[in-house]
Order: structure tokens, then C-alpha cells, then sequence
């Protein structure tokens, strides 16, 4: 498969940070991608369960039970509908900074996720993981119940292994 077919965002090697991107569009309403983004009933069906103070400065709390991992974090962008950006490191950890855009085109909604991690991190399994969601994030969209895809979790590491390599 083509590295287009695949959809594989870009990955930057910027100072002592990876910054990678990954584009989506959605057929849908600007609106509806952001309630998806935002709303506590909405993020358990294709994230984690957990619920954002829609606001600068704002608690967030997403806790990703099957792998351990728990974002207590505060929102440092915000311009609803089109911008939230918080961090899913602890307060004495590296700042591990997703950035998510919305962009409405047309009928449907460009969605871009920018995620910054130190160098000395796993960028391909960042990458890999939050592509994943991405997917579940598709599904939901389509009130399509749907698993964490591992299959595509692990072809998608592989495939920004592969990338970063470059």
C-alpha cells in the first residue's frame, strides 16, 4: 500500500520536539465534529471517558483505563468550534502538547491533529495511537459502536515508524 493510501499524517524532528500532524475530514457539520471533541458523552464513544472544562484554563480529565494512561491536564487553546489544545502530561512531566483544528468545508469538517512530544518519546506509537481514535472517532460519527482497532493500531505504528525513518 502507498503511504497516501494509508493517510499517514508527517512527523517533524523540531529542537528537542517531534511535531506530527494528522489530517481528516468527516462528513459532517463543523458543529457535530466538535461536540465529538468535547462533550463527556461523546468522548467515552471514541476516546476515553473523561470531560473538559470548555474554557482557558479549564480541568481536563481523560482516563485511558486499558493502557494506564490519564490526562490531568488544563486546556491551553480554546476557540470553540474550531480550536482546543491541552497537554496529556502530568504537571512534572515533558509537556506533550495535542492541538485539534476545525476547519468546515463546505458540508464536512476538516479536522487537524497536531501532537508535540519531546525527542526522546515515541512519536510512531503517539502517532499510531491517536490515529487509531481517529478512526473510532469515524465510527462514532456514524453512531457505529467500535473497540480500539489494534490491527490498525499496529500497522499505523509500523507505518510512522517507517516515517520518522525519512
Amino acid at each position: 500500500m502507498e503511504e497516501n493510501d494509508l493517510r499517514i499524517g508527517s512527523i517533524k524532528c523540531l529542537g528537542d520536539s517531534f511535531v506530527a500532524q494528522i489530517k481528516r475530514v468527516f462528513d459532517h457539520e463543523q458543529n457535530v465534529v466538535w461536540h465529538m471533541l468535547t462533550e463527556p458523552q461523546a468522548l467515552v464513544q471514541w476516546l476515553a471517558p473523561g470531560s473538559i472544562d470548555l474554557r482557558l484554563g479549564g480541568v481536563v480529565h481523560i482516563d485511558f483505563a486499558d493502557s494506564g494512561t490519564v490526562i490531568d491536564s488544563t486546556v491551553l487553546e480554546f476557540d470553540p468550534p474550531s480550536l482546543l489544545a491541552y497537554s496529556w502530561s502530568n504537571d512534572d512531566e515533558p509537556e506533550r502538547r495535542l492541538r485539534w483544528e476545525l476547519r468546515a468545508v463546505e458540508t464536512q469538517t476538516q479536522l487537524l491533529l497536531t501532537i508535540s512530544l519531546p525527542v526522546t518519546e515515541d512519536i510512531a506509537k503517539a502517532c499510531a495511537g491517536f490515529d487509531a481514535h481517529l478512526e473510532m472517532l469515524a465510527a462514532a460519527l456514524e453512531n457505529v459502536p467500535i473497540r480500539f482497532p489494534v490491527n490498525y493500531f499496529l500497522d499505523r505504528r509500523r507505518a510512522y515508524a517507517a516515517l520518522q525513518q525519512k
